[in-house]
């Protein structure tokens, strides 16, 4: 962003890239505002603008900019209402005689992009929702600029493939707003490819939507299972007391793991100095479930044929993953930075509730086994793999 160009765009009329509001408190209209910048129907393949604090005609409105308002709008792209997370910049800048909060939004690689259900898009000033043959046009035109291995298309597979009933009763319920629903006059493939489950040039699914919905993802990804193995001691070497294998569509394999972070946690009470008692875990279910689900969401399926490993010994868990850090994110960066390797599963966590947040994992678990009485997780990012150790509580 620069002084000249934003000038330029807060005075000439609104349109495809640039938007104006007044208020300071409305989120829905600010998410809306992002969430059609981001799809770029027009394709013009540049950034839109939202003015925030802006009148009609391009004057400041003379409110005050704060921080905690540059902070709520930042948190608009993390907050998991907008799927897939937008690119995007929040800056206070002077303008229009007067300070202005302005968002930067770029166009998405993955539309379309839905903020809570709903794909908003702009037609010149005007902001609505995208009819199917708009999704149509934004879901063809993500062939051509989608890099990450989920959403790319799975050649061997065809929708005969994938346990539709588990799409329509199950995700797309949570992924598309009802009324949406309701009104849908789209086909099973159009619906799919919306959501990135499918990809209309080829005529095959994704590998995220074999992934989720495929009736033996195994047999396309060898790796795609969690092999969970408990030993008598402190290595390797012991007894091993119990031998699982986690299989299936994705999404039953998220089942499984919530249900084995309640098998490990082994709560127990702790005696206050009050005579009270409070619940305390070998292993808190939160953060275990947050490590988990990382561990399958973000693991590398593309190039590794090796399964997500938890062994868990007498005194600690051991989780690894294939695929070390994604993208430019470096060790020194982390757990600060965010890179996903596969966005489109990272956005079915979310909106299957196995996720709470985007970006936020490794500050839950810590601050989980903190809450617990735990020692902090030690995490240990290599090239081929990533390998996270949590402690048993004393």
């Amino acid at each position: 962003m620069n002084q000249s160009e934003l000038e330029k765009w807060l005075l000439d009329v609104e349109s495809d890239r640039t938007e104006r509001t007044i208020s300071l408190k409305d989120t829905d209209k600010f998410a809306e505002a992002i969430c059609s910048f981001a799809n770029d129907l027009a394709n013009t393949g540049k950034p839109g603008y939202l003015f925030v604090g802006a009148t009609p005609d391009g004057r400041a409105s003379g409110a005050t900019i704060s921080d905690d308002l540059l902070q709520r709008l930042a948190a608009i792209r993390s907050d998991g209402n907008i799927q897939p997370l937008p690119t995007m910049n929040v800056e206070k800048w002077d303008l229009g005689g007067g300070e202005m909060a302005v968002v930067e939004v770029f166009p998405s690689d993955m539309p379309p992009v839905r903020y809570r259900g709903r794909t908003c898009i702009r037609v010149g000033p005007r902001r609505g929702h995208a009819t199917p043959t708009e999704e149509r046009i934004l879901s063809e035109r993500r062939v051509d600029r989608a890099r990450t291995w989920d959403a790319r298309a799975c050649r061997e597979a065809s929708l005969e493939d994938l346990a539709l009933d588990l799409f329509s009763l199950t995700y797309r319920r949570s992924a598309v707003a009802y009324d949406v629903i309701e009104e849908n006059d789209r086909t099973l493939d159009l619906q799919l490819a919306s959501l990135r489950f499918y990809d209309l040039r080829t005529g095959c699914p994704t590998n995220a939507g074999v992934l989720l919905f495929g009736r033996d993802p195994l047999s396309f990804f060898p790796g795609a299972y969690v092999q969970y193995v408990q030993y008598a001691g402190e290595s390797q070497a012991d007894e091993v007391l119990q031998e699982r294998r986690i299989v299936g569509d994705l999404l039953d394999v998220m089942r499984d793991l919530s249900r084995l972070t309640l098998e490990i946690a082994e709560e127990r009470p702790l005696q206050r100095s009050d005579l009270s008692e409070t619940a305390i875990f070998d292993y808190p279910p939160r953060g275990m479930r947050e490590l988990f689900m990382n561990a399958v969401i973000h693991r590398n399926y593309e190039e590794s044929t090796t399964p997500v490993l938890i062994n868990h010994y007498r005194n600690r868990i051991e989780i690894q993953n294939p695929g070390g850090l994604f993208g430019d994110l470096t060790p020194e960066q982390f757990p600060d930075g965010t890179a996903y390797r596969n966005p489109v599963l990272a956005e079915a966590g979310k909106i299957l509730g196995f996720v709470n947040r985007f970006g936020r994992g490794i500050k839950v678990v810590q601050r989980e086994l903190q809450q617990n009485g735990s020692p902090p997780a030690i995490f240990d990012p290599r090239p081929n793999f990533f390998l996270a150790t949590v402690p048993r509580r004393p």
